[in-house]
């Protein structure tokens, strides 16, 4: 009798191949990849224990599961191309960021110098931090004072009506507007500059075309390269004062 009790309970016991299956489903469902729902038959006693780990791993570190996982590495495959297109084109010395002797403005201006492709922050008195900048046609069309009415990160972007009407076949489709990101034209960055309190459309921002720095572009305002505009940008605030030369 012993002996049958004994057999019969032998053929409920798991297999080698059976156990090695449920510690990697145990390890799945302590890194988040198994649904809570998921219940371990022959083991209750460990499935409360890997319960009880997860819950504890819960409190001190993040969970990860596979919409986290899949985002992260989304957002790792997004942001490879902008940062691999600055760090692959050397932009020449004279604009890159740099202290110069810059007199004759008040400290926390922005000086805008489009003839020739420099924008300046004043930092104290007679100095400032000069950077490098391309120049769209639109740039060319503002002059005087101005304020920063609005910043944003990774904005949004738009084409104009003349940049559709001029090249539909590039533009039309994007009329609704393109979301903030890496590939977009406005960069990591943009300024919004206000005059009395109205949108001026002139805009400083980021590019995806770090070689168009130091020369006039068809397109926008005045462009930085991401790296230059996130430097400018964490500087300023809204109400910072704008002169374009």
């Amino acid at each position: 009798m012993i002996d049958t009790l004994r057999s019969i309970r032998a053929s409920f016991r798991p297999s080698a191949n059976a156990r090695a299956r449920w510690v990697t489903r145990r390890a799945k469902f302590i890194a988040g990849f198994v649904p809570e729902t998921t219940t371990f038959m022959w083991r209750p006693t460990l499935y409360a224990t890997a319960v009880a780990t997860r819950s504890r791993q819960a409190l001190t570190f993040p969970m990860i599961n596979r919409r986290s996982l899949l985002f992260g590495a989304s957002a790792l495959f997004l942001t490879r191309p902008a940062r691999s297109a600055e760090k692959s084109f050397p932009l020449d010395p004279q604009y890159e960021r740099q202290g110069v002797a810059f007199p004759g403005y008040a400290m926390g201006t922005i000086v805008v110098d489009p003839a020739n492709f420099f924008l300046y922050y004043v930092g104290g008195q007679d100095v400032a931090i000069r950077y490098g900048v391309g120049v769209g046609q639109a740039g060319l069309s503002f002059k005087g004072q101005a304020v920063v009415g609005r910043k944003e990160e990774w904005p949004r972007w738009r084409p104009t009506a003349n940049m559709i009407k001029r090249s539909p076949e590039k533009f039309a489709g994007l009329a609704k507007g393109m979301r903030g990101g890496p590939g977009n034209p406005l960069g990591a960055r943009a300024l919004y500059l206000y005059r009395d309190g109205r949108d001026t459309m002139y805009r400083i921002h980021g590019t995806t075309e770090p070689w168009s720095i130091g020369q006039a572009a068809s397109n926008g305002c005045i462009r930085m390269t991401n790296k230059q505009v996130v430097d400018l940008y964490g500087r300023i605030v809204v109400g910072t004062p704008v002169i374009v030369l």
